[in-house]
């Protein structure tokens, strides 16, 4: 019988592959990426004309696919914050937190604007929501919720991230470099250039690689 009648029960620890959210999360976003680029022009004020087209199955496919990113992408930080563990600070602990948190609330929102303008097309005869002025305001309302403010928010986070990085050593500074750059490209670039919303996979990517293969080279702590 146990001490006390207390319960012993060994520590949760991360698993050594969690860092493969991170990957995941890379992917699933490269591919919404390019499947909304490949069936919605960049254009928020186009006629609408992806609605009538073979387009709407190929973007119901990338808006099922958020949920999952978004999933892989709190892995993701869990990973990081464990591997901070007693050196993570509170000032930039809240805003890699916070940023974070508010990049994915942005992209749901996207995405959720874009999943009500493909439902409502459905129960209306055609042609009649793309005329409208509320199919104009949801698609212009997505654009700039993930081209300005969903990438400014994963700028701020690439940036606390990167801080982070240099001043704890859990990553190669090489690696916090290159998100400070991109970072930048980010927050001033980010509503000129289409394609800039991929810097932040990649970067994920980089960092969720390194993490990985660090934790498979550790040795397996023997249990006594």
């Amino acid at each position: 019988m146990l001490e006390n009648g207390a319960l012993t029960r060994a520590p949760l620890k991360t698993p050594k592959a969690a860092a493969i959210a991170g990957i995941v999360f890379s992917f699933l976003m490269a591919t919404i990426f390019w499947l909304l680029r490949r069936a919605i022009p960049a254009d928020p004020l186009e006629p609408g004309a992806w609605l009538t087209a073979n387009s709407k199955a190929t973007v119901a496919l990338a808006l099922n696919l958020v949920p999952f990113a978004g999933v892989a992408f709190l892995w993701f930080m869990g990973v990081l914050r464990d591997r901070l563990g007693e050196m993570e600070d509170r000032f930039f602990a809240t805003v890699f937190f916070g940023s974070a948190l508010l990049f994915l609330a942005m992209l749901f929102a996207a995405a959720a604007a874009m999943g009500a303008i493909m439902l409502v097309d459905s129960a209306v005869e055609p042609n009649e929501l793309t005329n409208s002025a509320t199919f104009r305001f949801a698609r212009v309302f997505a654009y700039i919720m993930m081209n300005v403010y969903a990438i400014k928010m994963a700028g701020v986070f690439m940036i606390s991230t990167s801080t982070v990085v240099i001043y704890t050593g859990i990553a190669p500074r090489w690696i916090a470099f290159l998100g400070y750059v991109l970072a930048v490209f980010l927050l001033i670039g980010s509503y000129y250039i289409g394609w800039s919303f991929a810097v932040l996979p990649v970067w994920v990517l980089l960092i969720s690689v390194y993490v990985l293969i660090d934790n498979l080279r550790q040795p397996i702590e023997s249990t006594e």
